[in-house]
């Protein structure tokens, strides 16, 4: 089944990439490479595969079989009156696993990246993990951890500054009425987009915008949620990202178990990570990433 899905969600940022004159034109016969057939024929598979899992899921409830405690859990059990039809509920759980999986691994890979590049900023995190976590005992990083991983959080606040996976916000937002932003003239019809890439490498706004240092967010704590936007990743108002707490919820405990349990490397000494950047539905490495991982305990022993 994760296999099932995780190529349904290939797929599906394949035809959203692709150019189609349907889009622009609305007359069939212009569906040359068939992305309209392709579209309608996985969403049909989503609604039975993603389906499905509901069907079983309400069958292990219906059994008084334990259901588990996550987000499909939490829906099941809603009161009466806020239960979700089914088609609502294969609607919201395709949302959560077609751009809850894309953007928290993107956002990992360029840490990771960043992580690799940087050995001394890996070190110290690593430091401020094994001060609260012995690397060489059992016990894994939790979520209650995090809140004391200040340098951290640092790290995935200044990723997310210099690659921010979403670079452009807001594609829903239309200008009303005329207006001017600025000196800029803005007629009713525009849609509106802000390019949070060029805010957060903004010299005007931001020290040095193109060194990576995390510290900065150590001698000012920047909020990300929405509320600073010097830097808002998940957008801000009433049409912020709703999966931003979760997304960072997670992208904080993996990357705190990724650097617990093991040192991220370069290939070999002379190999230089790629940085350059190519925008699809986010903004991803061009080249992915390849690099060395040695568990922590073993480098330890030796």
């Amino acid at each position: 089944m994760a296999d099932e899905l995780g190529l349904m969600v290939k797929e599906g940022y394949e035809l959203i990439a692709m150019f189609n004159l349907e889009d622009h034109f609305p007359l069939r016969f212009l569906d040359f490479n068939g992305v309209k057939r392709r579209c309608h024929k996985l969403s049909s598979k989503v609604r039975s595969v993603v389906g499905q899992i509901v069907k079983e899921r309400r069958k292990a409830w219906d059994l008084s079989i334990n259901g588990g405690n996550d987000f499909l859990a939490a829906l099941l059990t809603l009161p009466k009156e806020d239960q979700l039809s089914d088609s609502d509920m294969n609607a919201v759980l395709w949302e959560m696993i077609f751009r809850g999986t894309d953007t928290v691994a993107i956002l990992l890979e360029w840490i990771m990246a960043r992580m690799v590049m940087h050995q001394d900023i890996q070190t110290e995190v690593q430091e401020e993990i094994d001060a609260l976590i012995d690397h060489r005992s059992d016990r894994c990083v939790r979520d209650s951890d995090i809140s004391n991983l200040t340098y951290l959080q640092a790290v995935v606040k200044e990723v997310l500054r210099m690659h921010p996976p979403g670079p452009l916000l807001s594609w829903a937002r239309l200008a009303t009425h005329d207006v001017y932003v600025g000196k800029s003239f803005i007629p009713a019809g525009t849609t509106a987009m802000v390019n949070m890439w060029a805010i957060t490498h903004d010299p005007s706004i931001w020290k040095d915008p193109w060194t990576f240092r995390p510290k900065r967010f150590l001698e000012d704590d920047v909020a990300i949620m929405g509320s600073d936007l010097r830097l808002a990743p998940f957008g801000s108002g009433r049409r912020v990202c709703p999966g931003k707490t979760l997304g960072l919820a997670t992208v904080h405990l993996w990357l705190a178990q990724l650097l617990h349990h093991f040192k991220w490397l370069p290939v070999t000494a002379t190999e230089q990570v790629d940085l350059s950047e190519t925008l699809r539905l986010s903004l991803e490495m061009k080249k992915p990433l390849t690099c060395r991982v040695v568990p922590r305990r073993a480098q330890h022993a030796a």
